[in-house]
């Protein structure tokens, strides 16, 4: 048990410290930076969907009454949909980092980053507890959340250190900013140890919650960015590289069986 929940711990201290990826958005060139992008972005998607169909949903079947683990799952999305619409409904994916984009945006002031920030806390702690309930279940299903959650936390974390920025926020200020909002995924870690030990049905509605939130992230997010792209070249290496993000979600549970 301490073993997992040191397991846990460090899981969500490495997520959180993605959040220092937003130097990167602002020291690069924007023409580096959109080709980064261009591959993560499609990355992203694939991870994140196959943590959804490889490991969470199969976990979710298991764990929770067939009557009543798609109604979990139907939660999951919705929830996510709620939060990005109406909370968190500025959600930048790293390409927003690019100043002319940003400038678009620039009715954007500083209430409208804090509101940024409020969304993105909250989005944060959730993750932290699907990574604890996906250990508690297994350790291949808690190292495919945490592989997606940091592959969709990447290109946020660029596009929500570019609000600040451009919200007249420090370089230094709006990354201790974006960093002290990061660790609330170790917060949500820690509550979801907590809470999970006095309440292990929780488990599976979190795994099941976290399978609907992660199709939501993939198909309604990232793919829909990926079909803007009207090269044909360009469209089928986004393809490819999502096929990646899928196998590479498929081998860890092949990597490390149950």
């Amino acid at each position: 048990m301490v073993s997992n929940q040191l397991t846990i711990l460090l899981a969500t201290i490495v997520v959180s410290l993605f959040s220092l990826s937003g130097i990167l958005a602002l020291s690069i060139r924007d023409d580096t930076l959109h080709r980064v992008l261009f591959f993560l972005i499609a990355f992203s998607a694939g991870s994140i969907l196959g943590a959804s169909l490889f490991d969470l949903l199969p976990e979710a079947i298991e764990l929770v009454e067939e009557t009543i683990v798609f109604i979990y799952i139907a939660l999951g999305f919705i929830a996510f949909y709620f939060l990005e619409r109406f909370i968190y409904w500025y959600h930048g994916h790293g390409h927003h980092a690019d100043i002319e984009a940003i400038e678009e945006e620039r009715a954007a002031t500083k209430g409208f980053a804090y509101l940024n920030i409020l969304g993105d806390g909250i989005h944060n702690f959730i993750d932290g507890m699907i990574i604890a309930a996906s250990f508690t279940v297994g350790f291949p299903v808690g190292l495919a959340s945490t592989v997606a959650v940091i592959f969709h936390e990447l290109p946020q974390e660029m596009g929500d250190y570019g609000v600040l920025i451009y919200a007249g926020f420090e370089k230094g200020r709006a990354l201790i900013l974006n960093f002290i909002v990061a660790l609330s995924v170790v917060f949500g870690g820690v509550f979801g140890i907590l809470f999970l030990k006095t309440v292990d049905a929780l488990s599976g509605f979190l795994i099941s919650f976290s399978a609907g939130a992660f199709i939501y992230l993939s198909a309604s997010e990232l793919i829909p960015e990926l079909q803007e792209e009207e090269d044909f070249g360009r469209s089928l290496i986004q393809f490819i590289v999502f096929l990646l993000g899928l196998a590479l979600i498929w081998s860890l549970g092949i990597i490390f069986p149950e």
